[in-house]
């Protein structure tokens, strides 16, 4: 089985929630589903959509092709009636007005009502459903659950489904939010911006929950100083922000490394420059997250492409934070972190949450100590001894020097972490293979989706997920596109920054490029089609 929906309205009628619900349904029938949002910078008025594409396989990308359409006002069908698949259905406010009326309810019951005529539809027991809208809108769900009821009631079924083992239905920022938990996360701060801000609404709802502290700050740089000093006081913490936000951030990046300060940067891009289409998703912050911050210092960038790597990527980029004491960037992208996924199971990283601080330092403890590997032993305040962080040039002891000597002393032993890092994340996958084809596909982040998806149906193609982009896995990189006919990068950006990025660290040129930057991201239908025209 496999079915594509769009669900659409104003901004405020409740089309993003709604097609939650109708993911969580199908989740718990046993089938995948993707979900993906689309909407202006609005809080009301505009035209919002959702595409849920459900299937009886593994599903990671939607398409612009509808069996359903379930519109909450005329403009969803004057937009997308020409996109209705032969045979499709309409359902609008010709079937949901009477029943709101009827139950005197608010406009907004209207979505309830279409989600109750679709899983008539379908075939669909009632308390499955009345049982998904409960955990949806919890205490809340009354006037809801009699919307669906009479919405079901007055509809009509035509398919039936198979049930099989039920599923789990996640946002690739759930899936970020549960990994840093997971990791062991102290303090998240952040100041709003799309798209990370889900981030901190998901983690602000379970600060109690899982002993957390959520904290807005008044601005960005704010967010990354605050963070640095909690860092420094011993706790895990992580900032999220989104291009705008991060700018503000570099001078704080740049301290950390300085520091040495272990810290999480959640960077969730969206199209630019400026505020550029702050609702819409982009990848145009590549060579920002691989070189933002003044001065020559480590850091680790690493990017997930659904949400079970999500969950994954962030556990790691805990680990490596605080083993390794550099700051790791998260790059994800308003597509990945707003986008719902399926999975059989939910995955966690096997690495241990470890903080990496020394249990019984010495007296005369050296904050920066020269070490084989070039971690200094770290020890947090109020275990004893003096632990000093230092902006400036400094010596082992954290005192800060002016002299020749230890600037490349203390240059050196930062930079001698490099390769025991890669010897590190080369054990974590930084690359994944998908198919067996001659010619290479090329890409990192929520591109995935639309690719994995595409393959079946593109035969001589293979696909290279990079999913560390500094350390770039260069011998993985340079071995792939040495034994490739074609080579083709895949990206959400007006010029194919990885492509730059790959020629600097292995000295090959990528001819080909399929690029998106129009804010919305791939479908397997644009990439086939692209593909057939090099």
């Amino acid at each position: 089985m496999e079915k594509t929906i769009l669900i659409g309205g104003a901004a405020g009628l409740g089309s993003t929630v709604t097609s939650h619900l109708i993911g969580k349904v199908f989740c718990s029938l046993g089938y995948y589903v993707f979900n993906y949002r689309d909407y202006p910078s609005l809080i009301r008025g505009g035209h919002n959509f959702n595409i849920l594409k459900v299937s009886s396989n593994p599903v990671y990308s939607h398409e612009y092709h509808y069996d359903f359409i379930l519109a909450l006002d005329q403009k969803t069908i004057d937009i997308h009636q020409k996109d209705l698949k032969k045979g499709g259905l309409i359902f609008g406010t010709k079937e949901t007005e009477p029943i709101v009326q009827k139950l005197q309810g608010p406009k907004i019951l209207a979505n309830d009502v279409l989600v109750g005529l679709l899983f008539k539809h379908f075939g669909v027991a009632l308390d499955v459903i009345l049982t998904a809208t409960e955990k949806v809108f919890d205490q809340n769900a009354d006037l809801i659950k009699k919307a669906v009821a009479e919405g079901y009631r007055s509809g009509s079924q035509k398919e039936k489904l198979k049930i099989s083992k039920p599923k789990y239905f996640i946002s690739g920022t759930e899936a970020i939010g549960i990994g840093a938990v997971a990791a062991g996360l102290d303090i998240y701060l952040a100041y709003p911006m799309t798209p990370a801000s889900p981030l901190l609404h998901f983690l602000a709802k379970r600060q109690l929950e899982n002993n957390i502290l959520v904290f807005q700050p008044e601005n960005e740089i704010a967010v990354i100083n605050a963070a640095l000093g909690a860092s420094f006081a011993g706790a895990k913490a992580m900032v999220g922000t989104s291009g705008g936000g991060f700018a503000l951030m570099a001078e704080g990046l740049s301290l950390a490394a300085m520091t040495e300060l272990p810290l999480v940067v959640y960077l969730g891009q969206r199209p630019a420059p400026a505020t550029g289409l702050a609702t819409h998703t982009g990848q145009g912050d590549l060579k920002f997250a691989l070189n933002a911050g003044h001065g020559e210092f480590l850091r680790v960038v690493l990017s997930p492409g659904d949400a079970q790597e999500a969950i994954i990527r962030t556990q790691e980029a805990f680990y490596l934070s605080h083993k390794y004491r550099v700051p790791v960037i998260l790059l994800s992208d308003k597509h990945l972190a707003e986008s719902n996924y399926t999975f059989d199971e939910i995955n966690k990283a096997s690495l241990a949450a470890g903080r990496f601080i020394l249990a019984n330092p010495p007296q005369d403890y050296q904050s920066y100590e020269i070490t084989p590997n070039g971690v200094s032993p770290r020890v947090v305040p109020g275990q004893g001894p003096i632990v000093r962080a230092n902006s400036y040039e400094h010596n082992n002891y954290g005192h800060t020097i002016e002299d020749g000597v230890w600037a490349v002393k203390m240059q050196d032993k930062r930079f001698k972490k490099l390769d025991f890092l890669k010897k590190e994340i080369n054990k974590l996958n930084p690359a994944s293979l998908y198919g067996k084809g001659r010619n290479l596909l090329i890409s990192y982040g929520s591109t995935k989706g639309a690719i994995v998806d595409a393959l079946p149906q593109m035969r001589g193609f293979r696909f290279l997920q990079i999913s560390y982009l500094k350390p770039l896995p260069a011998e993985i990189i340079l071995k792939e596109i040495k034994k490739s006919g074609k080579v083709i990068l895949i990206e959400n950006g007006v010029k194919g920054s990885l492509a730059d990025v790959i020629k600097e660290e292995t000295g090959l040129a990528i001819k080909h490029k399929i690029l998106k930057y129009d804010g919305r991201p791939f479908t397997p239908d644009f990439l086939i089609d692209k593909l057939k025209k090099i």
